[in-house]
Formats: C-alpha cells, sequence, structure tokens
C-alpha cells in the first residue's frame, strides 16, 4: 500500500463501502522556499495579526470571521454557525452520481490526488467501483471537506487505482466567450500547411525533462555558492528571445522558420 496519506476514510456507493487512504498526487517539498527575515538581525519575521484603526496586536482566541456587508460593516460568523453549515461527515467520499468521463472540461479540474485502498479486506469493494467506472467510461462525483472547506470532487479510474480530482466551483470560473468571440479571421491554407510542417519537425515524445524548472537548479547552485563564499556560477537558465517590436510577414517568416529548422536538422546529424 502507499504511505504517506494526508486523509484517511471511506469510499461509499450506495451500500458498498471500503477504507480508503489519500495522497496529493503533486508536492511542492522539492521546491527551494525562503523564509522573511529582519535584515539587520538575521532572525525571522512573525506574521501578526493587528487591529486596523487602533494597530493593537489581536490574540488568536479574539479572532472571528465576518462577512462584509457593506464598507466597514460585517456580519460576523461564530464557529459553530460555520459547521452547522457545513458537510456532515469529512470522512467519507458517497459517490452521489456519475457523468460521462468526457463530458468534464480540463478548465474544472483543480488538484490531483491517488486515493488507494486502506485495507486488504476492502479491496474488492474498491476494484468493484473502479472497473465498473473505466467499463462505463464514467466518473463519480461526491463532495469532501479538504482543506479547510468543502469541495466537489471526481473520482477517475486510472490503471490499478483511482485519482481523486477536487474540482472548481461554478462560480470560480469565468466563461470563455469574451475572451476569445471577437478573435475573427481563418488561416490561410498555405499558412495553414508551412506552420503544420514547422509543428511537424518539432514534435517529440513526452518527456518530464520538458517541464523542469531551471530556476530551481539555479537557486541551488546560487545557494551553494553564498555558503561556501565563492562568485555564483553564470545562469544555465537559457536567454529569451528578443521581444518582436513589429508585426513581419507571416509567410516570410514561415519560411525562415523552416529553413532554419532544416539547417538544424542536418547539423545534427
Amino acid at each position: 500500500m502507499a504511505t504517506h496519506s494526508f486523509w484517511k476514510g471511506y469510499l461509499k456507493l450506495s451500500l458498498v463501502t471500503c477504507p480508503v487512504a489519500m495522497a496529493p498526487a503533486t508536492t511542492e517539498s522539492e521546491k527551494i522556499r525562503f523564509h522573511t527575515l529582519n535584515k539587520a538581525t538575521g532572525n525571522r519575521v512573525e506574521a501578526v495579526y493587528v487591529d486596523a484603526e487602533s494597530g493593537s496586536k489581536v490574540d488568536d482566541d479574539d479572532q472571528a470571521r465576518g462577512y462584509e456587508r457593506d464598507s466597514g460593516q460585517f456580519v460576523v460568523l461564530e464557529e459553530d454557525e460555520l459547521r452547522a453549515v457545513a458537510l456532515k461527515s469529512t470522512r467519507t467520499i458517497e459517490i452521489e452520481r456519475f457523468v460521462p468521463a468526457d463530458s468534464v472540461g480540463w478548465l474544472w479540474y483543480d488538484k490531483p490526488h491517488f486515493l488507494t485502498p486502506d485495507d486488504p479486506v476492502g479491496e474488492e469493494a474498491y476494484a468493484v467501483i473502479r472497473e465498473a467506472m473505466a467499463a462505463t467510461k464514467t466518473v463519480g462525483l461526491s463532495r469532501l471537506v479538504l482543506y479547510r472547506r468543502e469541495r466537489p470532487v471526481m473520482l477517475e479510474p486510472r490503471g490499478r487505482g483511482i485519482v481523486l480530482w477536487t474540482l472548481h466551483y461554478a462560480d470560480e470560473l469565468r466563461a470563455p466567450e469574451p475572451y476569445f468571440e471577437e478573435i475573427d479571421g481563418e488561416p490561410d491554407p498555405e499558412l495553414l500547411t508551412l506552420i503544420s510542417r514547422l509543428i511537424d519537425r518539432r514534435t517529440r515524445q513526452w518527456d518530464d525533462e520538458l517541464v523542469r524548472d531551471p530556476m530551481q537548479d539555479n537557486l541551488r547552485a546560487l545557494i551553494e555558492a553564498k555558503k561556501k563564499k565563492r562568485p555564483p556560477a553564470k545562469s544555465r537558465r537559457r536567454p529569451t528571445a528578443e521581444t518582436p517590436t513589429n508585426v513581419v510577414n507571416i509567410m516570410d517568416a514561415l519560411k525562415k522558420s523552416l529553413a532554419a529548422e532544416g539547417k538544424g536538422s542536418r547539423a545534427k546529424r
């Protein structure tokens, strides 16, 4: 079984239930993180809440949540009131309905998590739910409290496992039409042929090195250099292309690009 689970509970479909564990499918543990310091002393700086009017520090026990109804006027909500409108259970993923897998657009996807059986006894129930979704090409929808708030979630069969995606709420997404509807102009067929050739020459098999963050390598080199009190090495980041200052003829640009790509390909042989 997988380790380092941050959530444990139950997966439920009607009367079928099995214990499950969940872990984020992404991590930022390898990212370099910085602390804010007092430059004069080298000590860490702590963040504190202060009263916006008096400037006095506000202790944890005196902090409350409020909704601003008018400028400077707030409706205060108590913790027990917030708990009353939250999900009754934060430890059960009850699949409420299914939808065709290809009907959920990518814009709805938020964060992926690996959902695994947490007990050998429950593996059969887990596998039945997984395989049934795969066979029917559907995904399951539910709701769950994660990261301190209630979220819509989607369960997607993936190989021998299930990936649980948190989804965006409808009011969190902007409609794309205002951004794209005024874009007009059909491409010239000859231009389309040329750029298709350019795409073909630059097409490679997917490799995770294609999305490697060079900034992290540069930061590590910089930190090591400062620890050893030596000049940092020059950045290994590729120089960015200059910003075009004018609009060029697309046909000429594509022909020059293809000619340059052809020379590069021959040089590599």
